[in-house]
């Protein structure tokens, strides 16, 4: 199992110490470095940023979001950023949710697995370099009545294949992932559930491809605090507006892709309740209703041998790639969470 790390999103007055964070990282020998976007800072311009400074790392976006790009423009940056970063891109894409579709984009969120397919479809071949022309539901190139002709991409990527993955989340997502992608970024794993709620989904796609599991990335983003074992009720306090926010108060009460995983996991009651308090602007409230469980399950905590353990069980889960997301309300905080997680990966046995 290789560690990456989650810069988040980028901005807040955190620009050099998440720049500090990636170079760490590289040092380390982590795998990949992410960066995210929603409605603020953008991955593309950060990955430019963080691949110039580092040597070995790769960047990858977790996501590029699909309604704010056409695929054509997504494969010109993916091109772009492999050739400039010496083949170290990797390309992750999803579809956000309804709000930020539709509130900032301007793009209904409809069929978001069919769209999905065709951006990939598209992406895909126009990353071969071969004249781009494409017939289907939501897109079709050249527009067939006007002076449009296809067109190559004049970039030549450092890689023939540049590794795809999908952020998804609900069980139809995840198996059209493990059909059509090399990889699949998950949120709120747990290595207890992680069979059911995603490995299961992604399995079955790989074999309607007629493919195995070997090669593909599961790649979950795990938040780490570091400290003592006697700590950890403390520790897993910090998140609690973390996953109240995703499980109560991401996308609509019809459309929370957080409370529905939740509730797979066994917390029906408990992410009902979460919702109920966080959608009637009861925050703090929604916080203290997230079960302690639930932050430990989802989160690494407390000392470098537990965090070791539990590195194990993601491991024995089917995990590929952990990414880590370390907490700290310092830089030196975040970097000491950081060395950890490497050491803890060296005593579980699975650098």
């Amino acid at each position: 199992m290789q560690l990456g790390i989650n810069l988040g999103y980028w901005g807040a007055g955190m620009d050099a110490d998440n720049l500090a964070v990636a170079k760490e990282a590289d040092r380390l020998g982590y795998a990949v470095c992410w960066a995210a976007e929603a409605y603020g800072s953008d991955a593309a311009t950060v990955l430019s940023w963080v691949a110039a400074q580092t040597e070995r790392i790769d960047v990858g976006s977790a996501i590029f979001q699909i309604p704010a790009r056409q695929p054509a423009m997504t494969a010109m940056t993916a091109a772009t950023l492999d050739s400039l970063s010496g083949g170290r891109f990797r390309l992750g894409l999803g579809v956000s949710g309804p709000q930020v579709s539709e509130g900032w984009y301007g793009v209904r969120f409809d069929k978001p697995l069919a769209r999905t397919r065709e951006y990939v479809e598209i992406v895909r071949k126009a990353m071969t370099r071969e004249r781009l022309s494409y017939e289907g539901t939501h897109w079709t190139l050249p527009l067939p009545d006007g002076p449009g002709k296809p067109l190559k991409l004049t970039v030549h990527p450092e890689r023939e294949h540049i590794p795809l993955y999908i952020a998804a989340i609900g069980p139809k997502n995840l198996e059209q992932t493990g059909e059509i992608a090399d990889g699949a970024l998950l949120i709120f794993p747990s290595a207890d559930h992680l069979e059911d709620t995603a490995v299961k989904h992604l399995r079955a796609g790989r074999e309607k491809a007629g493919l195995t599991m070997d090669g593909f990335d599961v790649c979950p983003t795990v938040p780490l605090a570091l400290g003592e074992d006697k700590d950890v009720p403390a520790l897993a306090d910090m998140f609690r507006p973390y996953t109240a926010l995703y499980v109560g108060g991401m996308g609509s009460r019809k459309q929370n892709f957080y409370n529905q995983l939740a509730r797979r996991m066994g917390y029906e009651k408990e992410a009902a309740e979460i919702q109920d308090k966080y959608l009637a602007g009861d925050k703090e409230g929604a916080g203290a209703a997230v079960p302690h469980q639930l932050i430990d399950q989802t989160t690494l905590l407390g000392s470098v041998d537990r965090i070791a353990d539990r590195m194990s069980a993601y491991a024995a889960a089917g995990v590929t790639t952990l990414t880590l997301a370390p907490a700290g309300f310092t830089l030196d905080d975040r970097l000491a969470s950081l060395r950890a997680g490497s050491e803890a990966l060296e005593r579980a046995g699975l650098a």
